[in-house]
């Protein structure tokens, strides 16, 4: 039987931009890792080989550059944003560009006051430790006419030490989990939101501010609820991220449940009051779900957050 062409798309993935924003002495860092995928009129690069409709993967990395120096990095949406508008209206085949970024965040490095007699401790505006909580993530797809705007997180992970419960689930010949009435609930997040700015007239959200928003309200989710298991501490995490966050309409989060059995003391004749654990790594429990602002369809793709 004759074959025809599917879904098709290339690009160049991972390209690693650092850009450094010197305010005087004062410096600023952005770094992201960008990746770049093109799709539209490409059946022939595929069943004759011409290239007549193919932007080199190399140009499309040189202007992840270039933008950096002409655009600068406000955020890492808004540069993704420049990106996927450039791609589309610049040639005339590539119908729609979606764009991935990974952000690394970096934070001042507090220089000693045995050092002032060198360079001044308040003179040290140029030194950076990377931080090591989360990796801060996008994903911009543009078409031509409208905009998908899909945010998160990756890696953070979180702890509660008491204040979380596992009962009453079922039970088989094969059950051996022990009920849970005070126990450890740590997971290592993996999210994300989809905004619901689609058009270029709209107004456009504070793309920073809404980041440290609603990983605050997530957080505080988090530590606030009283957990009866990881599910409804997830619910809680996406609703309070939608109550208060007016700019986006789903939320979808990945989580494993970093498990902490207590360790059995007793042979050592040594009572464990919940003090002491054995954290596994593997295998663990994952968890995952999309919460919804009512009246809105889930777009967010369920493999996007799977671990």
């Amino acid at each position: 039987m004759p074959t025809i062409l599917g879904q098709n798309q290339y690009g160049k993935a991972e390209n690693r931009v650092v850009k450094i924003t010197r305010d005087g002495a004062t410096h600023h860092i952005k770094d992201l890792n960008v990746s770049v995928s093109l799709s539209g009129d490409m059946e022939e690069v595929h069943y004759s080989g011409s290239n007549a409709n193919v932007l080199p993967t190399d140009t499309t990395k040189n202007t992840v550059y270039a933008f950096a120096k002409e655009h600068g990095i406000e955020s890492a949406e808004q540069f993704g944003i420049h990106l996927a508008r450039h791609f589309v209206t610049s040639q005339e085949p590539i119908k729609t560009a979606r764009i991935r970024i990974e952000e690394y965040t970096w934070e001042r490095i507090e220089a000693a006051d045995a050092n002032s007699r060198f360079i001044g401790a308040d003179e040290v505006k140029h030194s950076f430790v990377r931080k090591g909580q989360e990796t801060r993530l996008t994903q911009i797809t543009y078409d031509g006419s409208s905009w998908e705007v899909i945010s998160g997180l990756k890696d953070l992970v979180v702890m509660n030490s008491t204040n979380s419960e596992f009962w009453g689930y079922v039970k088989d010949k094969y059950t051996t989990l022990k009920e849970a009435y005070d126990r450890i609930l740590a997971t290592q997040v993996s999210g994300r939101w989809r905004f619901n700015w689609t058009d270029d007239d709209q107004r456009m959200p504070h793309w920073e501010k809404s980041y440290e928003q609603t990983r605050k309200h997530m957080l505080q989710a988090f530590a606030e609820t009283y957990s009866l298991s990881l599910q409804q501490t997830l619910y809680q995490m996406g609703s309070r991220i939608i109550d208060n966050r007016g700019e986006i309409d789903e939320v979808r989060f990945s989580l494993p449940n970093k498990h902490h059995f207590l360790v059995d003391l007793e042979p050592f004749g040594l009572k464990n009051d919940n003090e002491v654990y054995f954290a596994a790594d593997r295998p663990y429990g994952l968890i995952e779900a999309t919460i919804l602002r009512d009246g809105c369809e889930p777009r967010i793709p369920v493999d996007l957050t799977n671990l």
